[in-house]
Protein backbone atom coordinates (compact mmCIF):
# COMPACT_ATOMS: atom_id res chain seq x y z
CA UNK A 1 0.00 0.00 0.00
CA UNK A 2 1.29 3.54 -0.67
CA UNK A 3 1.45 5.66 1.97
CA UNK A 4 1.19 9.21 2.82
CA UNK A 5 4.51 10.18 2.96
CA UNK A 6 4.71 8.47 -0.49
CA UNK A 7 1.69 10.26 -1.64
CA UNK A 8 3.14 13.12 -0.50
CA UNK A 9 6.45 12.63 -2.73
CA UNK A 10 3.92 12.98 -5.82
CA UNK A 11 2.75 16.14 -4.97
CA UNK A 12 6.13 17.50 -5.28
CA UNK A 13 7.66 18.24 -8.47
CA UNK A 14 5.61 20.85 -10.40
CA UNK A 15 7.56 23.73 -11.73
CA UNK A 16 10.89 22.19 -10.91
CA UNK A 17 14.13 23.93 -13.16
CA UNK A 18 14.74 21.29 -16.13
CA UNK A 19 18.54 20.20 -15.52
CA UNK A 20 19.88 19.24 -18.94
CA UNK A 21 24.01 19.80 -18.50
CA UNK A 22 26.57 18.69 -16.30
CA UNK A 23 27.00 22.77 -15.36
CA UNK A 24 23.60 22.72 -14.16
CA UNK A 25 24.29 19.69 -12.17
CA UNK A 26 27.00 20.97 -10.82
CA UNK A 27 25.34 24.23 -8.89
CA UNK A 28 22.41 21.68 -7.56
CA UNK A 29 22.36 19.56 -3.62
CA UNK A 30 21.71 16.12 -3.45
CA UNK A 31 18.81 16.99 -2.00
CA UNK A 32 17.82 19.14 -5.22
CA UNK A 33 19.11 16.12 -7.51
CA UNK A 34 16.25 13.80 -5.92
CA UNK A 35 13.60 15.92 -6.49
CA UNK A 36 14.68 16.77 -9.95
CA UNK A 37 15.36 13.13 -10.92
CA UNK A 38 12.26 11.56 -8.94
CA UNK A 39 9.62 14.13 -9.67
CA UNK A 40 6.09 12.94 -10.60
CA UNK A 41 5.00 12.65 -14.59
CA UNK A 42 3.90 15.17 -16.08
CA UNK A 43 1.84 14.80 -19.06
CA UNK A 44 4.29 17.79 -21.17
CA UNK A 45 6.38 17.52 -22.62
CA UNK A 46 5.41 14.06 -24.08
CA UNK A 47 8.38 12.39 -24.96
CA UNK A 48 10.81 14.10 -22.65
CA UNK A 49 8.47 12.66 -19.47
CA UNK A 50 7.92 9.12 -20.85
CA UNK A 51 11.85 9.06 -21.25
CA UNK A 52 12.31 10.50 -17.96
CA UNK A 53 9.81 7.69 -16.71
CA UNK A 54 11.99 5.10 -18.22
CA UNK A 55 15.20 6.32 -16.82
CA UNK A 56 13.71 5.81 -13.33
CA UNK A 57 13.88 1.92 -13.42
CA UNK A 58 16.46 -0.45 -12.69
CA UNK A 59 19.37 -0.85 -13.91
CA UNK A 60 22.91 -2.67 -13.55
CA UNK A 61 24.99 -0.55 -11.37
CA UNK A 62 22.95 2.40 -12.28
CA UNK A 63 25.17 3.00 -15.39
CA UNK A 64 22.21 3.76 -17.41
CA UNK A 65 23.00 2.01 -20.38
CA UNK A 66 20.79 3.53 -22.70
CA UNK A 67 19.59 5.83 -25.50
CA UNK A 68 16.30 7.14 -26.57
CA UNK A 69 15.13 9.16 -29.56
CA UNK A 70 11.47 9.85 -30.20
CA UNK A 71 9.30 10.74 -33.22
CA UNK A 72 5.78 11.38 -33.90
CA UNK A 73 4.13 7.45 -32.54
CA UNK A 74 7.49 5.83 -31.50
CA UNK A 75 10.23 6.05 -28.94
CA UNK A 76 13.22 3.90 -29.64
CA UNK A 77 15.72 2.39 -26.86
CA UNK A 78 18.90 1.37 -28.12
CA UNK A 79 22.30 -0.07 -26.15
CA UNK A 80 24.48 2.46 -24.71
CA UNK A 81 27.98 0.05 -25.34
CA UNK A 82 30.41 2.82 -23.58
CA UNK A 83 27.92 2.10 -20.25
CA UNK A 84 28.90 -1.13 -20.75
CA UNK A 85 30.73 -3.47 -17.74
CA UNK A 86 32.31 -6.09 -19.05
CA UNK A 87 33.87 -7.34 -15.98
CA UNK A 88 30.30 -8.03 -14.29
CA UNK A 89 28.78 -8.45 -17.55
CA UNK A 90 30.60 -9.60 -20.26
CA UNK A 91 28.19 -11.03 -22.53
CA UNK A 92 25.92 -7.68 -21.99
CA UNK A 93 22.96 -10.05 -20.22
CA UNK A 94 22.17 -7.00 -17.97
CA UNK A 95 22.66 -4.48 -19.90
CA UNK A 96 19.79 -5.77 -22.43
CA UNK A 97 17.90 -6.79 -19.07
CA UNK A 98 18.26 -3.06 -18.44
CA UNK A 99 16.74 -2.11 -21.67
CA UNK A 100 13.79 -4.39 -20.69
CA UNK A 101 13.11 -2.58 -17.27
CA UNK A 102 13.33 0.57 -19.55
CA UNK A 103 10.63 -0.48 -21.31
CA UNK A 104 8.65 -1.76 -18.53
CA UNK A 105 8.27 1.96 -16.85
CA UNK A 106 7.45 3.75 -20.28
CA UNK A 107 4.29 1.49 -20.97
CA UNK A 108 3.18 2.36 -17.63
CA UNK A 109 3.80 5.91 -18.16
CA UNK A 110 2.48 6.36 -21.45
CA UNK A 111 -0.59 4.58 -20.39
CA UNK A 112 -0.90 6.79 -17.49
CA UNK A 113 -1.14 9.87 -20.65
CA UNK A 114 -3.14 7.94 -23.05
CA UNK A 115 -1.04 6.02 -25.08
CA UNK A 116 -0.83 2.41 -25.48
CA UNK A 117 2.52 1.55 -26.03
CA UNK A 118 4.15 -1.48 -27.61
CA UNK A 119 7.87 -2.62 -27.39
CA UNK A 120 9.48 -4.87 -30.07
CA UNK A 121 13.45 -5.60 -30.92
CA UNK A 122 14.54 -5.03 -33.82
CA UNK A 123 18.32 -4.41 -35.09
CA UNK A 124 19.48 -5.05 -31.66
CA UNK A 125 17.29 -2.13 -30.15
CA UNK A 126 13.52 -1.97 -28.67
CA UNK A 127 10.83 0.11 -30.49
CA UNK A 128 8.24 1.25 -28.02
CA UNK A 129 5.39 2.59 -30.82
CA UNK A 130 2.99 4.59 -29.09
CA UNK A 131 -0.88 4.38 -30.10
CA UNK A 132 -3.84 6.75 -28.32
CA UNK A 133 -5.68 5.29 -25.72
CA UNK A 134 -8.07 6.31 -22.76
CA UNK A 135 -5.69 7.41 -19.72
CA UNK A 136 -5.01 4.24 -17.38
CA UNK A 137 -3.02 5.73 -14.18
CA UNK A 138 -2.00 1.82 -12.56
CA UNK A 139 -0.99 0.92 -8.99
CA UNK A 140 1.77 0.23 -11.27
CA UNK A 141 2.59 3.68 -12.72
CA UNK A 142 2.13 5.30 -9.52
CA UNK A 143 4.78 3.07 -7.95
CA UNK A 144 7.43 4.15 -10.57
CA UNK A 145 8.74 7.27 -9.07
CA UNK A 146 8.85 5.74 -5.13
CA UNK A 147 10.56 2.19 -6.52
CA UNK A 148 13.98 1.71 -5.26
CA UNK A 149 16.24 -0.93 -4.83
CA UNK A 150 17.08 -0.90 -0.95
CA UNK A 151 20.11 -2.99 0.19
CA UNK A 152 19.43 -2.74 3.53
CA UNK A 153 18.10 -5.75 6.54
CA UNK A 154 14.58 -5.70 6.34
CA UNK A 155 12.61 -6.66 9.28
CA UNK A 156 12.11 -10.51 8.54
CA UNK A 157 8.64 -10.41 8.94
CA UNK A 158 6.77 -12.69 5.75
CA UNK A 159 3.96 -11.37 3.65
CA UNK A 160 0.64 -12.93 3.23
CA UNK A 161 0.24 -15.88 0.38
CA UNK A 162 -2.42 -13.06 -1.25
CA UNK A 163 1.12 -11.15 -1.94
CA UNK A 164 3.24 -13.44 -2.96
CA UNK A 165 0.23 -14.21 -5.77
CA UNK A 166 0.44 -10.94 -6.71
CA UNK A 167 4.05 -10.66 -7.13
CA UNK A 168 4.15 -14.01 -9.27
CA UNK A 169 1.56 -12.53 -11.34
CA UNK A 170 3.47 -9.16 -11.64
CA UNK A 171 6.80 -11.42 -12.49
CA UNK A 172 5.48 -13.22 -15.75
CA UNK A 173 6.10 -12.19 -19.04
CA UNK A 174 6.15 -14.32 -22.09
CA UNK A 175 9.49 -16.43 -22.35
CA UNK A 176 10.38 -15.88 -18.83
CA UNK A 177 9.00 -17.43 -15.26
CA UNK A 178 10.12 -16.60 -11.96
CA UNK A 179 10.34 -18.76 -9.05
CA UNK A 180 9.44 -17.29 -5.21
CA UNK A 181 11.36 -18.98 -2.36
CA UNK A 182 9.65 -18.40 1.17
CA UNK A 183 11.70 -21.49 3.09
CA UNK A 184 14.21 -20.79 5.20
CA UNK A 185 15.89 -23.95 4.49
CA UNK A 186 15.96 -23.13 0.19
CA UNK A 187 17.06 -19.04 1.21
CA UNK A 188 20.02 -20.54 3.58
CA UNK A 189 20.89 -22.39 0.22
CA UNK A 190 20.34 -19.77 -2.12
CA UNK A 191 22.35 -17.70 0.30
CA UNK A 192 25.04 -20.10 -0.02
CA UNK A 193 25.62 -19.74 -3.54
CA UNK A 194 25.45 -15.55 -2.76
CA UNK A 195 28.24 -15.89 -0.69
CA UNK A 196 30.69 -18.06 -3.06
CA UNK A 197 29.34 -15.72 -6.06
CA UNK A 198 30.68 -12.76 -3.73
CA UNK A 199 34.13 -14.69 -2.74
CA UNK A 200 34.56 -15.10 -6.12
CA UNK A 201 34.43 -11.64 -7.36
CA UNK A 202 36.16 -10.30 -4.64
CA UNK A 203 39.10 -11.74 -5.17
CA UNK A 204 38.46 -10.63 -9.02
CA UNK A 205 40.84 -7.71 -9.73
CA UNK A 206 38.49 -6.30 -12.67
CA UNK A 207 35.51 -6.70 -11.15
CA UNK A 208 36.64 -4.98 -7.73
CA UNK A 209 38.02 -2.20 -9.94
CA UNK A 210 35.13 -2.02 -12.61
CA UNK A 211 32.95 -1.40 -8.86
CA UNK A 212 35.06 1.05 -7.54
CA UNK A 213 34.54 2.95 -10.70
CA UNK A 214 30.57 3.62 -10.44
CA UNK A 215 30.51 4.14 -6.59
CA UNK A 216 29.72 7.70 -5.77
CA UNK A 217 30.93 8.26 -2.16
CA UNK A 218 29.61 11.56 -1.70
CA UNK A 219 26.53 13.64 -2.54
CA UNK A 220 28.93 15.76 -4.76
CA UNK A 221 30.39 12.60 -6.73
CA UNK A 222 26.69 11.72 -6.97
CA UNK A 223 25.13 15.41 -8.31
CA UNK A 224 28.42 15.53 -10.71
CA UNK A 225 27.71 12.48 -12.78
CA UNK A 226 24.07 11.59 -12.12
CA UNK A 227 24.87 8.23 -12.34
CA UNK A 228 26.66 5.31 -10.44
CA UNK A 229 26.09 3.26 -6.84
CA UNK A 230 25.44 5.99 -4.42
CA UNK A 231 27.07 4.50 -1.08
CA UNK A 232 24.65 5.90 1.42
CA UNK A 233 21.43 4.41 -0.78
CA UNK A 234 23.28 0.98 0.40
CA UNK A 235 23.77 2.31 4.11
CA UNK A 236 27.08 3.67 3.79
CA UNK A 237 27.88 7.03 5.38
CA UNK A 238 28.95 9.47 2.72
CA UNK A 239 32.05 10.92 2.29
CA UNK A 240 35.26 12.42 0.06
CA UNK A 241 35.85 9.93 -2.64
CA UNK A 242 39.57 10.55 -1.49
CA UNK A 243 39.27 9.42 1.84
CA UNK A 244 36.48 6.44 1.21
CA UNK A 245 38.55 4.93 -1.59
CA UNK A 246 41.16 3.95 0.63
CA UNK A 247 39.19 2.58 3.35
CA UNK A 248 37.03 0.73 1.59
CA UNK A 249 40.28 -1.43 0.94
CA UNK A 250 40.35 -2.18 4.39
CA UNK A 251 36.70 -2.53 5.69
CA UNK A 252 35.40 -3.94 2.38
CA UNK A 253 36.10 -7.19 2.46
CA UNK A 254 34.90 -10.81 1.47
CA UNK A 255 33.80 -12.24 5.16
CA UNK A 256 32.12 -8.89 6.01
CA UNK A 257 30.61 -8.64 2.59
CA UNK A 258 29.70 -12.44 3.10
CA UNK A 259 28.12 -12.12 6.71
CA UNK A 260 26.18 -8.99 5.45
CA UNK A 261 24.76 -10.87 2.91
CA UNK A 262 23.57 -13.37 4.89
CA UNK A 263 22.06 -11.27 7.22
CA UNK A 264 20.44 -9.51 4.61
CA UNK A 265 18.75 -12.90 3.21
CA UNK A 266 17.83 -13.58 6.93
CA UNK A 267 15.78 -10.76 7.38
CA UNK A 268 13.90 -11.13 4.24
CA UNK A 269 10.71 -12.25 3.79
CA UNK A 270 11.46 -14.01 0.36
CA UNK A 271 13.90 -14.61 -2.61
CA UNK A 272 12.98 -14.41 -6.13
CA UNK A 273 14.40 -15.76 -9.29
CA UNK A 274 13.79 -15.00 -13.00
CA UNK A 275 14.72 -17.59 -15.50
CA UNK A 276 14.68 -17.41 -19.55
CA UNK A 277 13.30 -19.54 -21.68
CA UNK A 278 16.29 -18.66 -24.22
CA UNK A 279 19.11 -17.16 -23.79
CA UNK A 280 19.12 -14.51 -26.40
CA UNK A 281 18.62 -10.35 -26.49
CA UNK A 282 14.66 -10.67 -26.55
CA UNK A 283 15.14 -13.08 -23.27
CA UNK A 284 16.74 -11.20 -21.54
CA UNK A 285 15.46 -7.91 -22.13
CA UNK A 286 11.91 -9.96 -21.23
CA UNK A 287 13.88 -10.75 -18.20
CA UNK A 288 13.90 -7.26 -17.85
CA UNK A 289 10.40 -6.56 -18.33
CA UNK A 290 9.28 -8.97 -15.91
CA UNK A 291 11.60 -7.94 -12.93
CA UNK A 292 11.12 -4.71 -13.14
CA UNK A 293 7.04 -4.99 -13.21
CA UNK A 294 7.70 -7.42 -9.96
CA UNK A 295 10.14 -4.70 -7.90
CA UNK A 296 6.65 -2.03 -9.57
CA UNK A 297 4.30 -3.94 -7.95
CA UNK A 298 6.49 -5.02 -4.73
CA UNK A 299 6.47 -0.79 -4.38
CA UNK A 300 2.80 -0.43 -4.90
CA UNK A 301 2.05 -3.26 -2.04
CA UNK A 302 4.62 -1.53 0.38
CA UNK A 303 7.71 -3.84 0.09
CA UNK A 304 11.26 -3.18 -0.40
CA UNK A 305 13.65 -5.06 -2.76
CA UNK A 306 17.48 -5.59 -3.72
CA UNK A 307 19.60 -7.59 -5.83
CA UNK A 308 21.51 -10.38 -5.23
CA UNK A 309 22.61 -11.16 -8.69
CA UNK A 310 25.90 -12.81 -7.45
CA UNK A 311 24.79 -16.60 -8.31
CA UNK A 312 24.09 -15.74 -12.00
CA UNK A 313 26.85 -13.65 -12.34
CA UNK A 314 29.80 -15.77 -12.03
CA UNK A 315 29.48 -18.12 -15.09
CA UNK A 316 30.66 -21.41 -13.14
CA UNK A 317 28.38 -20.77 -10.31
CA UNK A 318 25.69 -19.97 -12.88
CA UNK A 319 25.67 -23.51 -13.60
CA UNK A 320 25.68 -24.86 -10.67
CA UNK A 321 22.34 -22.78 -9.28
CA UNK A 322 20.77 -23.67 -12.40
CA UNK A 323 21.25 -27.76 -11.60
CA UNK A 324 20.21 -26.84 -7.91
CA UNK A 325 16.61 -24.50 -9.20
CA UNK A 326 16.50 -27.85 -11.69
CA UNK A 327 15.98 -25.88 -14.68
CA UNK A 328 17.91 -27.49 -17.10
CA UNK A 329 20.23 -25.81 -19.69
CA UNK A 330 17.48 -22.66 -19.34
CA UNK A 331 19.83 -19.66 -17.96
CA UNK A 332 19.11 -17.68 -14.56
CA UNK A 333 18.67 -14.13 -14.86
CA UNK A 334 17.93 -12.04 -11.79
CA UNK A 335 17.48 -13.11 -8.60
CA UNK A 336 16.56 -10.88 -5.88
CA UNK A 337 15.14 -10.44 -2.13
CA UNK A 338 12.38 -8.78 -1.07
CA UNK A 339 10.22 -8.03 2.29
CA UNK A 340 9.46 -4.85 4.68
CA UNK A 341 12.50 -2.57 5.17
CA UNK A 342 13.23 1.09 5.34
CA UNK A 343 13.77 4.00 3.12
CA UNK A 344 16.66 4.61 2.01
CA UNK A 345 18.91 7.61 0.38
CA UNK A 346 17.53 7.40 -3.37
CA UNK A 347 20.05 7.01 -6.30
CA UNK A 348 20.31 9.63 -9.16
CA UNK A 349 19.30 9.65 -12.98
CA UNK A 350 20.56 11.63 -15.81
CA UNK A 351 18.27 13.94 -17.18
CA UNK A 352 16.28 13.09 -20.68
CA UNK A 353 18.62 15.98 -22.44
CA UNK A 354 21.20 13.96 -21.71
CA UNK A 355 19.79 10.49 -22.78
CA UNK A 356 18.46 11.26 -25.91
CA UNK A 357 19.27 11.78 -29.76
CA UNK A 358 18.08 12.52 -32.80
CA UNK A 359 15.61 9.43 -34.38
CA UNK A 360 17.01 8.10 -37.65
Amino acid sequence: MLNRRSLLGFAIGAGMVQLSSPAQAATMSYEQAVRQTWAPLQPTPRDRELVRAATLAANSHNTQPWIFAADADEITIAPDFSRRCPAVDPDDHHLYVSLGCAAENLTHAAAAIGYKATPSLADGMLAVSLEPAPPLRSPLFEAIALRQCTRAAYDGRPVASETIRSLEAAGREPGVSVIIFTDRSAMSNIADYVEQGNASQMHDDAFMTELKSWIRFSEADAVSTMDGLFAPASGTPAMPAWLARPLMGLFFNERGENRKYREHIESSAGIAVFVSGANDKSHWIAAGRACQRFGLQATALGLKYAFINQPVEVPALRRQFASYLGIGDRRPDLVLRFGTGPQLPRSLRRPPEQVMRQHA
